[in-house]
């Protein structure tokens, strides 16, 4: 349950621990499964062998925190583009769904997270 002191902001990192398509070790592939949200409206993701850059635009739907972003990156070394969104749950969580170019689809669940996401991992 969300208490007083969880940020309401979609702002910062987050670890994925579902995704409707694929099971924990699946999504945990490359590392952690990991998306970060900037304030300057970018971030980056990762889970299985899937890495991207997001273009976000971040508003309020129903009284929560909301995200839409476009995406672009690589699957397994394959270029991959598309589209996806996330909102904060009663709970503190991060509800969404994530969406290939003329492919998959996949609903997740993201928590909080202190792990070293995809930001930090290409910094030199």
């Amino acid at each position: 349950m969300e208490t007083s002191n969880t940020p309401r902001t979609v702002l910062g990192a987050w670890r994925i621990i579902e995704k409707e398509l694929w099971d924990r070790e699946a999504i945990d592939l490359m590392g952690p499964a990991v998306m970060e949200f900037g304030r300057d409206e970018t971030g980056l993701f990762r889970f299985i062998a899937v890495e991207g850059g997001m273009d976000c635009r971040h508003e309020q739907r129903d009284g929560r925190p909301h995200v839409e972003f476009s995406w672009e990156g690589d699957d397994d070394g394959d270029p991959a583009h598309g589209r996806g969104w996330a909102a904060l749950a009663d709970d503190g969580s991060l509800h969404g769904r994530i969406y290939f170019h003329m492919g998959d689809d996949s609903d997740f669940r993201a928590v909080r997270a202190d792990v070293q996401g995809p930001a930090s991992a290409r910094s030199p």
